[in-house]
Formats: structure tokens, sequence, C-alpha cells
């Protein structure tokens, strides 16, 4: 147990160090990790509801925060190239997101030309119904993805490798609360990149 703790430390200051020196990702993780938490009490009495919030608000505030404001020039302060980082990414690199964010993007066009999902449901008679009914394939997706990851990391990598980057995935609302609540208040004084990191390496 103290290295599978040991290695979650480590996935947690990596992913943080390479990619999150911007304080609009970090105010936006801070944003989705709120979100999720309001995602994670709604599985308990309605999932389908967990996964509307999940996707529109956290997964789409999270990923904006990495694709737009996020630096992609050489990472002086790790000594890393964006391509370096890009290619040791142990979960979902900006490649991975982009085909999993478009496979939640088409998806509900998927349910619209086959409501019934090839017999798997009943198709939708409302508006409602139906925006219900993208929910729950939401809801399947986002746990396709984590498990089909995984499950990946297993085979590239090994089980424990898998299993800390799916624990630190679904724990990573609780950390990024204690990470990056303070930082719309350093965007507010003008400060965009987390300065903080490089005194972090260097001591």
């Amino acid at each position: 147990m103290k290295e599978f703790l040991r290695a979650l430390e480590i996935q947690r200051w990596d992913d943080h160090r390479y990619y999150h020196h911007s304080r609009i990702n970090q105010s936006l993780h801070f944003v989705s990790a709120l979100s999720f938490l309001i995602a994670y009490a709604f599985m308990f009495k309605d999932p389908v509801m967990a996964a509307l919030i999940g996707w529109l608000v956290s997964m789409t505030t999270r990923q904006i925060g990495h694709f737009f404001f996020e630096p992609k020039d050489y990472d002086e302060v790790n000594q890393a190239s964006h391509e370096y980082k890009e290619q040791i990414k142990v979960g979902y690199n900006l490649r991975r997101k982009v085909v999993l964010m478009g496979l939640w993007a088409v998806s509900p066009l998927l349910l619209l030309a086959e409501p019934s999902m090839f017999g798997l449901i009943e198709p939708a008679a409302t508006w409602g119904e139906f925006v219900r009914d993208v929910g729950t394939l939401w809801l399947a997706l986002g746990a396709a993805g984590l498990l089909f990851r995984t499950v990946q990391l297993f085979f590239i990598r090994d089980v424990q490798t898998g299993l800390v980057w799916m624990t630190k995935i679904l724990t990573d609302p609780f950390n990024d609360v204690r990470l990056y609540w303070r930082a719309p208040l350093y965007l507010l004084r003008g400060e965009l990149i987390d300065r903080s990191i490089a005194q972090q390496l260097h001591r």
C-alpha cells in the first residue's frame, strides 16, 4: 500500500508540474473539480444527471484549459518539450483527448440516427427523454474511457500503473480543489503562470 500511495503521489506531481502551469488552466480545473464533486453526489441519486454535469461542465472546462491556455512551447521549468511530455503522458494526452472528446461530441448524432441504439434502449418519445438517453450514453462513454486506458496501461506499463492512474482520475476532483482553489485569486492579481512549480522543483 505504501508503494501504491507513493506511485499515486508521483503521478499527481508529474501531472501538476508538466500540465498545469497556466493560472487560467488551474482556475478552470477548480471549476471542473467543483462540478465533478456535484456530479459525484448525483451518482447516488441520478447517474444520468451526473453524466450530463460531468461531460457538459466538468470535462469541457477541464479540456478548454488544456487545449487553449496551457503553454505548449518548450518547458524551461522541467527542461522538456511539449512533444516529450505528450509522449510520456500516462493518461490521455492531447491526441487521445481529441479522440475521446470527438466521440463525446458525435454520440448525440448517433443517437439521433439510431434512437434505439441498435435495440439496446427504448427510443425516446420526448426531447427530455432524448437528453436522458444522451446522458446514459455519455455515462457509458466515461466508464469505457476510464476502463480502456486502465487496462491498456496494464499491458504497456504494468498493473500497478494502471490502477494508480484510475485512482488518480477518480480522486482528481478532490486533489484539484486542494491544489487550485487559490488560482482565481492569482489571476485577479494578474499572474498568468504558476511560478511556484519551479520553486518546488529546486527545493
